[in-house]
């Protein structure tokens, strides 16, 4: 028993390192372009999968730093979108991924279930973060910000992860990469 547990954590920690580095490379894709970036939101896609994949807590903790180290290498985003960002994409993985693995059938359904509460939480958490260095820092955030930010820039990045997120994990399933589960919650590991 002890020796399949450490097995899967070091699964879980390898996968979440790749996600973390996709989390990193990502944003390059866009990085010309940063109204692009601001719209596909690159980095949330291998957070989301991470949360769902690893676990809550690989996610969140993925979610955390990436903002943070990829503004510490690469100079972006800035020190108060990064830190905002660190609160927002920890919400989504941990969300995401405590709600789908606690579910009692994983499937798409369950899936869906888990990103848009992630999505709504995160973007709670992100506001609250934005409010609170509202305070601090002097950054101004209006509700117009918000929604503008949170939603109407977002939309092409929340379609891209309510359609692509779903499709790979079906994928996934499909090989037996990543099975979707469908016995009781009661019986999963209680680490994930």
């Amino acid at each position: 028993m002890k020796h399949s547990n450490f097995k899967t954590n070091v699964h879980n920690l390898v996968l979440a390192a790749m996600f973390l580095a996709l989390a990193l490379v990502l944003p390059f894709l866009t990085g010309q372009i940063p109204q692009i970036g601001g719209m596909l939101l690159p980095m949330h896609l291998p957070v989301f999968l991470c949360g769902l994949i690893c676990g809550w807590r690989y996610g969140a903790v993925v979610g955390f730093v990436a903002p943070l180290m990829r503004m510490a290498l690469f100079g972006m985003p800035p020190l108060v979108a990064a830190v905002a960002m660190a609160f927002e994409l920890a919400a989504y993985g941990g969300i995401a991924g405590f709600l789908y693995n606690r579910s009692r059938w994983q499937c798409v359904v369950a899936l869906y279930r888990a990103l848009l509460a992630a999505m709504v939480g995160g973007r709670i958490v992100w506001a609250a973060v934005r409010v609170v260095m509202t305070g601090v820092a002097s950054v101004p955030f209006t509700w117009q910000i918000f929604l503008t930010e949170a939603l109407v820039n977002a939309i092409p990045g929340i379609i891209l992860q309510l359609v692509f997120i779903p499709v790979l994990m079906v994928a996934l399933d499909r090989t037996g990469m990543v099975r979707f589960r469908r016995e009781q919650a009661g019986t999963q590991a209680a680490g994930n």
